[in-house]
């Protein structure tokens, strides 16, 4: 380990977040040692464990430095430990404050793992190695004790990230999703500066919930409720790879006379609401008025009260299809992304014809596309691609987050409420209703005729933000 930036890690996890499997595998690799739970204050390291490399219970809460000290000593290889946030407090700024000590991050949606420590509770079946052992029950969601479930994660999250900040580090962050990758997992060890590499996963542990979350949750209508209301600008600041966003003021469109501002997001249904906008006032589209600067929306502002501004959710699935077959798939679309759709086929693998879909294109063509362009924006929303992340697929949280740099919406509507929604804007402000929005063209090969259960997965593991953010529930 002669020369290597590191001598010692710390994998931070929670509960139910697949650290158990992590270190199952970091185990495999040539050159590391993860020894477990070591500052776990009801044991150490291991269930029944009596004692850590020489030492008791009762000196590692005492003198914690000598535990970090004995795991860089005495480890085989480059020693490391898996840290919650109610562990041990004083090992916090102790680790962050070594700079080689290397950090792991790992991340799961909170809906999930609550759920699935809610699961373990209930049945005491905390691990398991064989699929045939797994006892089925569901989950009761309690929204108080998930809320403070949350904010606990969020604030020690939200601790990490202000610690690595100050002290000029850097973490190895990874997801639950990715925790079977091989390549990500051995790519820890190339963070990590060993040699080794793993060959093949360990799989002695089992996933002991599979499925959707609510078909693991016996009151879930609560918990989506519960979801809807989560303040999401808060969580955002929880690291994530997605960059931050502008307020993009200059996609702003305001009525010709009526006192009403949208926000659209890209990939939304913004045609159908701009021509209801115009029908509002009795104009033309052209007679709305868009290129906004920061200067120009204020005097807006100012010679338009009382006025309201609002904004439409889309489904991720939808808003997802909406984006690959306008900007990706047909490549004479006013719009597309033409050299983007290039390197998407040359080097990530998205099987299109070079000049767009032609007669012979197929629905399993569409399907197998979809899916694969899927695939490219949920590495691109972690970080692992050299392109942008474009606004079109970027996440709505995300571009919410960007709108409150300026000025955040009166009011977020659901595309499928839409109508209701800009009904109760009229009333409030006076006006009359011109009818509803007009729905979306339709694509000649449609989401209908090619969704599945595949895509619905893909798409929830893609904007998992979004999905726990707004309460969206399986687009069918």
């Amino acid at each position: 380990m002669m020369g290597a930036r590191f001598d010692s890690f710390v994998v931070f996890a929670e509960m139910r977040t697949g650290s158990n499997f992590l270190e199952n595998n970091l185990n495999k690799i040539p050159g590391v040692q993860c020894h477990g739970e070591v500052f776990n204050p009801r044991f150490m390291a291991y269930p029944k464990t009596k004692s850590f490399l020489g030492y008791s219970r009762a000196e590692r809460d005492v003198h914690p430095h000598k535990i970090l000290e004995a795991i860089r000593e005495k480890s085989d290889g480059i020693g490391g430990f898996r840290f919650f946030h109610d562990h041990h407090p004083a090992v916090v700024d102790l680790v962050l404050d070594d700079p080689r000590c290397a950090k792991i991050i790992l991340t799961r949606n909170p809906a999930e793992s609550y759920v699935s420590w809610r699961i373990a509770e209930a049945t005491d079946q905390w691990v398991l190695t064989h699929s045939g052992d797994r006892i089925q029950q569901k989950a009761v969601f309690n929204k108080d004790e998930f809320e403070t479930h949350l904010e606990s994660i969020h604030q020690f999250q939200l601790r990490l990230m202000r610690g690595l900040q100050e002290r000029g580090q850097t973490a190895f962050y990874i997801a639950y999703e990715d925790i079977q990758n091989m390549d990500v997992l051995n790519g820890i060890a190339q963070f990590l500066g060993v040699e080794g590499r793993l060959e093949q996963l360990d799989q002695t542990l089992k996933k002991q919930n599979p499925g959707q979350l609510r078909d693991k949750v016996e009151n879930y209508a609560e918990m989506e409720a519960t979801l809807g209301e989560i303040d999401w600008l808060g969580l955002s600041r929880v690291p994530n790879f997605e960059p931050r966003r502008a307020p993009n003021v200059p996609s702003y469109v305001a009525a010709a006379e009526s006192p009403l501002l949208f926000m659209p997001i890209a990939s939304g249904p913004t045609p159908g609401v701009s021509d209801w906008m115009a029908r509002l006032d009795g104009v033309e589209e052209d007679a709305l008025t868009r290129q906004f600067t920061q200067k120009t929306l204020r005097r807006w502002k100012s010679d338009h009260k009382p006025h309201r501004s609002f904004t439409v959710l889309r489904h991720p699935v939808e808003r997802a299809y909406q984006t690959f077959n306008d900007k990706i798939l047909h490549k004479y679309r006013p719009g597309s992304y033409r050299q983007m759709r290039h390197i998407l086929i040359d080097s990530y693998h998205v099987d299109m014809p070079r000049e767009g879909p032609e007669d012979g294109w197929t629905k399993d063509d569409q399907y197998g596309a979809f899916l694969q362009f899927l695939n490219f924006v949920r590495a691109s929303l972690k970080g692992q691609t050299a392109l942008r992340v474009d606004v079109t697929w970027a996440t709505q949280a995300q571009i919410l987050s960007g709108f409150s740099e300026f000025a955040m919406p009166d009011l977020v509507l659901r595309e499928d409420q839409v109508d209701a929604g800009l009904d109760g804007v009229c009333q409030t402000l006076g006006l009359t209703n011109p009818g509803p929005v007009a729905a979306p063209e339709q694509e000649p090969i449609t989401l209908d005729d090619i969704y599945d259960e595949s895509i619905e997965d893909m798409v929830r593991d893609v904007y998992s933000r979004d999905y726990m953010m707004f309460g969206f529930d399986r687009w069918k």
